[in-house]
This record gives structure tokens, C-alpha cells and sequence, in this order.
């Protein structure tokens, strides 16, 4: 399956990609999205303007009950039809999802301050997808690393940041396997990544997690009774499962609930043998 390249040319009110069409409509009510399934084919009408592209979109496909591909085409498919220019589009996005997230109206905003109040020193973020939490710390004059299997959200997030005056370091990488020295970052987040993966390489990224951190690692994981397909989630996580976890580094670790899970690992300190 191929990357969508989200800053690719493209017509005015309009964005195609694979089996899925994206159009605004002068015929629709101001914010209304409509949806329509033919022949294997998924067609999104909308009325939205550049105010209603953020954050809050992914509250509203979530909703959609669509797969996960068909979420974040439909995605880039809104922003992209919504304002016609990729980078201007993007960083309207971008902007829009900030004031949100900053401003504690975002369903994800509790659990970027929570992060914020843990990291101690510079960052190393994993999983950073489209790079809210970094470029957060990184408005915040915090030094920070992005980071992310996918080239094309790297990119764009490297093209959007400088337009919101921001100043990050941003890298394409495996989790488990991130080309930096040991003890690259004070700090090293996973934030609500590791429901995307199975659970050794879960594994093996904690084991990175703690190469690379001089002081704590922190990770956020959302409490589900069902993984949900559509965020590309596949495993479920509890307080005990964030215990067992945390026990098995030999570390010393603190489990809480917070909006999800929170794991947070003393990298400083190996628990002394009974």
C-alpha cells in the first residue's frame, strides 16, 4: 500500500486518491459532511471551511465507521478540498488543531498537557504521527526529535512547522530500531502508540525507549474494551497490563490513569534485587 503524498498538486474543491473521492459542495449545509458507499467506492461531499479543518475531524470520522485506510484518506481528502493550496492547507490544519489541543477543546488535549507536566529535559518522541505533541514542546522552547515510520507526515510536518515558528528535528524511523546514540534525549514519549503494534515489537520499542533515554521514558496508551479499527489500534491495554510492562524492565515505574493508561520509567534507576 502506497503513502499518500498529502502536499501533491492538486484541483480546486477536489481531492482523489485509490477508491475514494473528496468534494466540497456549494449545496450542502455550512460543516456538513456526507458520505456515500458505490460499488466498492467512497464518495465524501462537504460544506467545510477553513475554520472546521482540525483536530475535530477526527472526532467526526471516527465516527464513519470506516477502515482505517478509508480514515485517513478521507482525511487528507477534506483538508486538501478545503483550501485549495497543500502547504497553506496544511498549516491551517496544522493551526487550527493547535488552538484546539492548546486550548483543552480537543479530545486529545488532556493527554498532551499530562505529557507536557512529564518529560524533563530534551525529547525524543516516538510514533509522533502528525507531530501535535512535538511541535507543542517544541512552541514551548523545549528541544525535540519527531519521529515516524511514515516519510510522508515527516515531510509534511517538517514543511508545516517552520510556518507555525517552530523549531524541530524531525526524522523517518522504526520505533524499534531509531538511529540515534544511547542516551540520545533526556526524555523519550510514546504516546498512545504502542495499541498500533503487536505485542513483542511493542516490546522491542520500550527496549528502544530506554536505550535512548538519559532520564524517563513516557508512555500514554487509551484504555479500550475494544481496539478501534479505524485509529489502526489491535491490541487493548489495562492498569495491570502497564505493571507487568513496566515490572519487566527491571526499572523503577509508575503506572496511573489519566484519560488511558500512563507508564513512566525511571531510566536512571535499576530496582535494587530482593
Amino acid at each position: 500500500m502506497t503513502e499518500i503524498d498529502a502536499l501533491a498538486p492538486g484541483t480546486a474543491g477536489r481531492w482523489t486518491h485509490e477508491n475514494t473521492a473528496v468534494e466540497f459542495s456549494e449545496h450542502l449545509a455550512p460543516g456538513e459532511v456526507v458520505l456515500d458507499r458505490q460499488d466498492g467506492s467512497l464518495s465524501i461531499r462537504h460544506r467545510l471551511s477553513s475554520t472546521d479543518i482540525g483536530e475535530a475531524l477526527v472526532h467526526r470520522l471516527t465516527d464513519m465507521n470506516l477502515s482505517q485506510r478509508e480514515f485517513e484518506l478521507a482525511l487528507v481528502g477534506l483538508v486538501r478540498s478545503t483550501v485549495t493550496d497543500p502547504v497553506e492547507a496544511w498549516t491551517t490544519y496544522y493551526r487550527n488543531s493547535l488552538d484546539d489541543l492548546l486550548s483543552g477543546s480537543a479530545d486529545f488535549a488532556p493527554v498532551h498537557e499530562r505529557a507536557e507536566a512529564l518529560v524533563r529535559g530534551s525529547v525524543l518522541d516516538l510514533g509522533s504521527c502528525f507531530g501535535f505533541f512535538p511541535l507543542r514542546l517544541a512552541m514551548a522552547g523545549i528541544e525535540v526529535t519527531a519521529t515516524d515510520l511514515s516519510k510522508g507526515t515527516m515531510r509534511l510536518l517538517g514543511t508545516v512547522a517552520p510556518h507555525l515558528g517552530a523549531t524541530i528535528d524531525v526524522l523517518t524511523a522504526d520505533a524499534a530500531g531509531i538511529p540515534v546514540a544511547d542516551g540520545y534525549a533526556d526524555t523519550v514519549t510514546a504516546l498512545h502508540l504502542l495499541e498500533h503494534v503487536e505485542d513483542a515489537l511493542g516490546d522491542r520499542i520500550l527496549a528502544e525507549a530506554i536505550r535512548i533515554a538519559r532520564e524517563r521514558v513516557v508512555v500514554a496508551v487509551p484504555f479500550e474494551t475494544h481496539a478501534t479499527a479505524c485509529h489502526g489500534h489491535i491490541r487493548t491495554f489495562d492498569a495491570e497490563a502497564l505493571r507487568v510492562m513496566g515490572s519487566r524492565t527491571g526499572l523503577l515505574f509508575e503506572v496511573e490513569t489519566f484519560h488511558g493508561g500512563w507508564l513512566v520509567l525511571d531510566t536512571s534507576r535499576v530496582v535494587a534485587p530482593r
